[in-house]
């Protein structure tokens, strides 16, 4: 199977959740610079999660140049992570509206840890299904303990939520920062194929 069909699907409900995600922010009541301070939480979250959906954009982006063609398991694995990006406005409305309320940093921590499996899976599903040139299975390896790293930082957020749900986000933070340019590794292995 072509895999066009897939990219596009995928790109057009990451599109969906950003969309869903700015419209859940609410006008401020009023006209005044000091009406907008209660959405600063709201804003904030807002940001945090818009990064992180961008960050599986473009890295969905970068491995499907690894892929030639998808099957069955691939298409499974893709609509997985989609279904639990797709929950990441519901938590994100969560910890804005309740500005960093510990349980629900812990809840959008879980689902960070959640979408993360869930992008391993989608990559093991590529991974078993085409032969790659050596330099791009150190590339795709390379990733896996980049991935491995966030998800101990992920867990670890979720449980200093109910420490200091401040920690927790600056630690949900800086596995989005590690996310931001994708592999350069695979563009490389790429340009030597």
């Amino acid at each position: 199977m072509n895999k066009n069909r897939l990219e596009a699907f995928s790109d057009g409900v990451i599109a969906i959740i950003i969309t869903i995600m700015v419209l859940e922010m609410k006008m401020p009541h009023g006209g005044e610079l000091k009406d907008l301070l209660p959405l600063i939480p709201v804003f904030l979250s807002y940001l945090q999660s818009f990064v992180f959906i961008s960050n599986y954009w473009v890295n969905h982006h970068h491995l499907f140049h690894t892929v030639k063609k998808v099957n069955g398991s691939m298409l499974l694995a893709n609509l997985n992570l989609l279904f639990w990006l797709s929950m990441i406005p519901f938590a994100t409305g969560w910890v804005g509206e309740t500005a960093f309320a510990p349980v629900a940093v812990a809840i959008y921590g879980g689902l960070l840890v959640t979408c993360g499996l869930s992008w391993t899976l989608l990559q093991n599903s590529i991974e078993k299904n085409h032969e790659w040139n050596q330099e791009i299975k150190d590339a795709i390896d390379k990733q896996r303990r980049k991935g491995l790293l966030s998800t101990a930082l992920y867990i670890a957020g979720i449980l200093l939520a109910f420490v200091n749900p401040i920690i927790s986000e600056v630690l949900f933070l800086s596995v989005s920062s590690m996310w931001l340019w994708p592999n350069k590794d695979i563009e490389r292995a790429f340009s030597n194929e």
